[in-house]
């Protein structure tokens, strides 16, 4: 690649390959990308591109690269997954297979206790089907480890087992009452039969636990390489942050301001995680951002209404079989804060996010949006369910959407990561409207793809093009193809990764395709997915990304 990169107001971006994915056709432009001061300028054939050369201009000739919108990923948790990626010991399937290497891995990370007081294990969501005793581990193997260091193994973002140390310290003894809710979903604690002593394994309490606080430090270094690691170098330049602390939202501001290439994040402030939602619609009496609006903003509100289906604590509208006694998860709002939450963001001018991943949580979600909310497509920033469209058994859920005006967000990288669990869970029931794609889409349905990257995320879940890979293939971590009827083709895949990822945060007019007066948000992949073979598009990495017409990430620099 040819030129200086010093920042010029002019750069040319030149491939046989641009797809603006700006229509249905996915057929390249054999020319260039003209961008000037950060926007989108033009695209030209070849035969012009030697008329725009310039003394001043940034000339990128990538051959036959394919060049694409960067991509946008509207709901991950950056700050908790940059945390956790250099925080904890990776303890996740399958370089962990079994509870022998989970025990050996824990054991290596005793020495560094002494910093932080806690052992802490990152292990996959739904660990308990991915190691090979297909189930949790147990107090007493963590007990092995040690018994007098704090243990805890997050398998996700919803269940975690304790060591005796670490139920110590959190309080937790036979006697104890977890509070009615927590900030993901109800809270529980699970006895054994016999004595009625906790057997380690929590869920939805991981924001009730006394784990150590990282310093701002941590958190800013965490962030600068974590950024760059799971999302710049795979050519995401948007991402929805759901926020975790204002100490994370502070770091963020920092780099920005300090010139890093990170991407643009637009806030969901998480309510009551990282401020109550009256202070959340009200921010700028909380914290203030000093970055530019186009690359750092406030966007919106996140709450739960249930749980996850790892710590079937999503509400269902069929039992889950695997627990007894049997029971259909929990919806954690009530009426009144549904009523509230859409009063106070459509006051404050914010789009509202509600985590509901189960079924009858979305039907009785978009019951109480419809009956306090604004009509649908009255505004810009339309009500987000997220999760809608992982599971839809029934066709009356997604009616249900459509009487309350509401844009479904799901991800496709969790059907990789637990979608031939549904049937575990739920029998016959979870047999039915896993991930319906080619359903929703041929329906007219505006669909997204988002990582929701947190604890226990796969190692690949920040690549779109695993992403655009689930999409299309279908394979579940245990290699087996569910529902391929269900099928996206390549193009289709990843319009849900950059139009679609735009759409849902109400951004499409300045991202999501590469067209004149659209923002310079650029990807460049190391092959073609439309001439990749479907395996392979798990593995295409980008090259380089751009960022307002400047270069974030250049693999070859």
């Amino acid at each position: 690649m040819a030129g200086e990169r010093n920042e010029p107001a002019e750069v040319l971006l030149v491939s046989r390959r641009i797809y603006p994915l700006s229509g249905e056709r996915d057929q390249p432009l054999d020319g260039a990308l003209l961008m000037r001061d950060g926007l989108v300028h033009s695209m030209v054939p070849r035969a012009a591109v030697e008329r725009l050369r310039t003394p001043d201009t940034l000339v990128l000739d990538v051959g036959v690269k394919p060049v694409f919108p960067g991509f946008v990923d509207p709901h991950a948790h950056v700050e908790v997954a940059c945390r956790a990626a250099f925080g904890t010991v990776d303890v996740r399937a399958p370089e962990v297979s079994c509870v022998a290497d989970l025990q050996e891995r824990l054991a290596e990370g005793l020495s560094d206790a002494e910093a932080t007081g806690w052992v802490i294990g990152q292990g996959n969501l739904f660990y308990d089907r991915k190691i090979k005793e297909g189930r949790l581990p147990t107090r007493e193997e963590l007990d092995a480890v040690s018994r007098t260091v704090p243990i805890a193994v997050r398998a996700g973002g919803h269940v975690t087992v304790l060591n005796s140390a670490a139920l110590e310290k959190a309080g937790i003894d036979r006697d104890y009452e977890p509070p009615e809710h927590s900030v993901t979903g109800k809270p529980i604690v699970e006895h054994c039969q016999c004595h009625h002593e906790p057997t380690g394994v929590v869920k939805e309490m991981d924001n009730l636990l006394p784990f150590p606080v990282d310093d701002k430090d941590a958190i800013r270094e965490g962030l600068r390489t974590g950024l760059r690691a799971m999302f710049t170098s795979n050519g995401v330049t948007t991402i929805g942050e759901i926020s975790e602390t204002l100490d994370g939202i502070s770091c963020m501001d920092g780099l920005v301001q300090g010139g890093e290439a990170i991407p643009r994040l637009r806030l969901y402030l998480w309510s009551p995680g990282t401020l109550p939602i009256e202070e959340g619609c009200a921010w700028r009496d909380h914290f203030s951002l000093a970055a530019p609006d186009d690359h750092l903003r406030v966007q919106g509100i996140k709450l739960f209404a249930d749980g996850g289906y790892s710590a079937a604590s999503a509400a269902v509208n069929s039992e889950y079989v695997h627990v007894d006694p049997a029971h259909r998860g929990e919806i954690a709002l009530a009426e009144g804060d549904i009523e509230k939450a859409v009063g106070l963001t459509a006051d404050a001018r914010l789009q509202l996010a509600i985590h509901a991943n189960g079924d009858r949580a979305q039907e009785w979600l978009c019951e109480m949006i419809e009956k306090h909310g604004t009509p649908a497509g009255s505004s810009r920033l339309r009500t987000r369910i997220e999760h809608a469209g992982n599971f839809r058994p029934e066709v009356r859920t997604s009616e249900a959407w459509e009487r309350a005006g509401i844009v479904p967000a799901p991800q496709p990288v969790f059907l990789y990561t637990f979608g031939d669990y549904f049937v575990d869970y739920l029998g016959d029931y979870g047999s039915r409207g896993r991930f319906p794609f080619r359903t929703l889409l041929d329906a007219g349905w505006p669909l997204s793809a988002s990582s929701d990257v947190w604890v226990g995320s796969e190692r690949e879940a920040t690549n779109p093009l695993f992403g655009v890979w689930c999409c299309v293939a279908r394979e579940t971590y245990a290699g087996k193809v569910i529902d391929p009827h269900e099928a996206l083709t390549v193009g289709e895949a990843l319009r849900l990764h950059t139009s679609g990822g735009a759409a849902a945060m109400g951004e499409s007019d300045v991202k999501g395709t590469l067209e004149p007066g659209k923002l310079a948000d650029v990807a460049v992949l190391d092959r073609d997915p439309f001439s990749s073979s479907t395996e392979d598009l798990r593995h295409i990495r980008a090259d380089l990304t751009l960022i307002g017409g400047k270069v974030a990430f250049d693999r070859d620099a």
